[in-house]
């Protein structure tokens, strides 16, 4: 068998992910373009170039993703398969993280909330609460031109020029809510605000707005364990988020190794459907 290609065509981003015949990964590369057909087929000549690879390699290519609907037959006269995005969602997450049962969480443009165990999948819900808020109140916000821009900006934020807190309003802990607990989001802006102390408030409303709904998501499942994937996982200040999130939700947050590219992951392991 040859190399599988997962590709993932979201809505800002194209990712694309290559396995060997056995499953291992090869590697993993994100292309950014606004028109989903220049980003798919940019990532896969950048791919198959920066691998040192030929078109004649690729035995089979697995597509996903809002992009895939813009696509018609094969890529390169190469057998292309499109792929249920919560499918894809799914099985990349629980393959990334080495679990049986869990919520899986994809935290891209928007956010998707996927239980998955081995007997299959369902979407339980979604947000428009995503990487796609950050970068549009970015913009008008901080004058953040990417998100690259914006966590540079948030880097010198102070979030107590930005967020009412529990100690604001409390000369005590309620019950299990500690002085430092977010109370309001963007309750406290004080004249002083700088960017920074915007783009920041902003990040942390958003990660705390998809922990929170994944909390709840758990309440009715069988499984407590949270499978974090997609780009927002990069962001520096979600696993310090994680620690306060444990205090307060039964939620077990899991983010796996490549957790960006689980939706492309997912994707590829189709193959396996075709054995």
């Amino acid at each position: 068998m040859g190399i599988i290609l997962g590709i993932d065509v979201g809505g800002s981003t194209t990712k694309i992910v290559g396995l060997n015949s056995d499953g291992s990964l090869i590697s993993a590369m994100m292309v950014r373009a606004y028109d989903q057909i220049t980003s798919l087929y940019g990532a896969l000549g950048h791919y198959i170039n920066e691998n040192k690879l030929s078109l004649s390699d690729v035995e089979d290519i697995f597509v996903t993703g809002v992009g895939a609907s813009y696509l018609s037959g094969d890529i390169y006269g190469i057998p292309t398969h499109r792929i249920e995005e919560f499918s894809a969602i799914a099985r990349g997450g629980l393959a990334l993280a080495g679990a049986d049962e869990a919520i899986v969480v994809s935290m891209g443009t928007g956010t998707a909330f996927v239980k998955a165990d081995g007997k299959g999948y369902q979407h339980i819900g979604g947000s428009g609460v995503g990487g796609g808020m950050l970068l549009g109140l970015g913009k008008k916000l901080c004058n953040a031109s990417d998100f690259d821009s914006l966590c540079s900006i948030a880097s010198t934020g102070n979030l107590s020029n930005v967020d009412l807190t529990v100690g604001d309003i409390s000369k005590s802990d309620i019950e299990m809510l500690t002085s430092e607990i977010t109370a309001a989001n963007f309750a406290n802006i004080k004249d002083s605000a700088t960017d920074g102390d915007l783009a920041l408030g902003l990040i942390n409303v958003v990660l705390q707005t998809i922990l929170l709904l994944a909390s709840f998501a758990c309440r009715d499942a069988s499984t407590k364990r949270v499978i974090l994937t997609g780009s927002l996982t990069e962001l520096p200040w979600l696993r310090p988020m994680l620690d306060v999130f444990a205090l307060i939700s039964p939620a077990e947050f899991i983010i796996p190794k490549d957790a960006s590219y689980a939706t492309a992951v997912g994707a590829a392991l189709h193959y396996r459907d075709m054995k």
